[in-house]
Formats: structure tokens, sequence, C-alpha cells
């Protein structure tokens, strides 16, 4: 197990291609989930916890790894179910999402797959376990969800979509009320996180939940217009992760079409820990923003809603 992610550095080529790479694990029962090999920094099996006071329930305790204390999550709690027993059996997954560094308490770990994001879909109309679903793939004949991580850490520790006053006043300098910016992403909570952000510095926000989604409404929107399309949607923010379409291969075809090229594209990801930088360039993004920070979002949308430059230089504090 713990050489099972010894080739992750090897494996940033398959970034751009439409492609992840899925760590399988079980919470409970047969059922696999995934998690992208490029959220996970190491899978242990679970070590002694520390208790910490008043801690949310899905929080089983505090691990410390490497020098670091991490809280770790009983992700079958965290998605509705019973918790794992027997812990000092069961495994951690240490991920990086959103900046900060956690583990997920899981009852095995299987192995990684390699998959083309066209075969992974959004997940079904439903109630229940549905809602913490970001996507689904069918892996051996068998359905493998994919969880919205970010939902279930915004239910233990929710993020501050509030934008300082100082944005704000900055903000209304300059109408944003008749320009649209497109926001991709599969999460429902990162999409709403976005929308409130943007919103308050007066900007009008359609969402989609894909690339796909995110392609075909600016070409319908081009048609539309008849013409440049940066003339009333100057500016995409988009997600690199989702089902269909990534947002590396979103970002390219929107540079590769004549009608949709001068749009400006933030990416705006949970990948903080490791991206690569050379393929932001290489597919003509111009700009990368690690979520989730709604200062840092506000401005760089400020900054690339009113400029007709090319984009200079990348965000080098991503990270």
């Amino acid at each position: 197990m713990a050489g099972i992610l010894d080739s992750v550095n090897q494996r940033t080529q398959l970034v751009g291609q439409n492609r992840l790479e899925l760590l399988l694990f079980r919470l409970r029962g047969r059922q696999r989930f995934g998690i992208n090999v490029f959220k996970v920094r190491e899978v242990l099996q679970c070590p002694r916890l520390t208790a910490m006071p008043k801690r949310n329930a899905f929080v089983r305790g505090i691990a410390h790894i490497r020098g670091q204390a991490v809280s770790v999550i009983d992700l079958s709690m965290a998605t509705g179910g019973r918790p794992l027993e027997d812990i000092h059996d069961k495994f951690i997954i240490i991920s990086e999402y959103n900046r900060t560094v956690q583990a997920f308490l899981v009852d095995g770990v299987e192995r990684i797959v390699n998959i083309n994001w066209e075969a992974v879909m959004p997940p079904p109309k439903g109630a229940g376990r549905y809602s913490y679903l970001t996507a689904v793939t069918e892996i051996e004949n068998e359905l493998v969800e994919i969880l919205d991580v970010e939902k279930i850490l915004d239910e233990i520790t929710p993020v501050n979509t509030e934008v300082s006053e100082s944005i704000l006043e900055r903000s209304s300098a300059r109408s944003l009320q008749d320009l649209t910016i497109l926001v991709a992403d599969d999460s429902t909570v990162a999409r709403n996180q976005v929308k409130r952000a943007l919103t308050s510095i007066g900007a009008n926000i359609e969402l989609v939940k894909n690339g796909r989604e995110a392609l075909d409404w600016l070409r319908a929107k081009a048609k539309e217009v008849g013409g440049d399309i940066s003339t009333q949607v100057p500016l995409m923010v988009s997600d690199i992760e989702m089902p269909e379409m990534d947002g590396y291969t979103l970002t390219a075809e929107v540079k590769a079409d004549p009608l949709l090229k001068n749009m400006h594209v933030i990416l705006h990801t949970s990948l903080s820990g490791v991206f690569n930088q050379a393929m932001v360039k290489k597919v003509g993004a111009d700009d990368f923003i690690a979520k989730f920070h709604p200062d840092e979002l506000a401005s760089a949308v400020q900054k690339w809603m009113f400029t007709d430059e090319p984009a200079a230089q990348l965000n080098q504090d991503a990270s």
C-alpha cells in the first residue's frame, strides 16, 4: 500500500489529454468510489488518532503525519452512512483540496485506474447519497461514484465567500451589468461559492456543470451574437476536473475557435498542491487561481474583465 502512489509524479502527462487517474476505494460494502490521484498525497494504514475537543461529528480525530496535524474525516459518516468500525484496520487517504490538507478514513484502498473524462458522466438526478456525487463512471461493468469532496468539506468547515470592502469599492468604479461571466464547475457547492463572490461585485453569472456544457453554451451564444463573443462574455471561470470534458480541453477548444478565442479564461481549481503550469500556458489560459479565496477571485475577474491585453503572466501565487 505504501507504494501505491510512487509513480504519481510520472503521470502528469495525462493532464491536458482529457484523461484522469482515479484511486479506487471502498467505504462500507461493495460500492467503489474514486478520487483523483492528483488530489492525493499519501495512503496509509490508519494511525493512532488524538481526540479533539468540540470536533465536528464526522472528524474521528487528529493524526500526526510527518510533523503535521491532519484532521481525519470518516468519509462514510460524512456522506450519510454509518461510522467505520475498528478503524485501526482501516486506511486514510491524505489529500489536498482548496489549500487545505485533510485525511479521509476509508475501509480499503484498491488501485489506480486510467480513464478518459468522456467516460465520466454527471450523477443521476435523485435524493439521498446522490447529493454527494459529483460524477459517476463505469469500470469493469461496475458503477464507480466520484464524491463531491468540496461539498463534504464545506459542510464540515464552511468557506467564507464574502468579498472584502476594499475589493467591493474598487468594483463600483466600473459597471459589469452589461457583461456576463460564464462559470463552469461540476460541484454545486463550488458553483454557488463563485456565484456569491462574483455577484457581490456586480457581475452577471451564467452557471454550467461541465466543460461540454460550457462549450455548447458558448457556441450557441456566439451564434446568437453573430460574431466575437467577448463583446458580451469577456470572461470564463472554469474548474479543471469536470465530467465529459476537463477544463484544459475546454480552454484549448475555446482558444482554437475564432469566435471564442478573445474571451479570457481563468482556471479555478481545487488542485492547489499539484498542477501543470506548462499545460496551463499551453492551452492558452490567462490565469490560474487555487480555490477558494473570494478576494483573489474577484480581483482576477476585475483585472480580466477590463483588459484588452493578452495574458503576460500566470498567477504565481497559486500553491
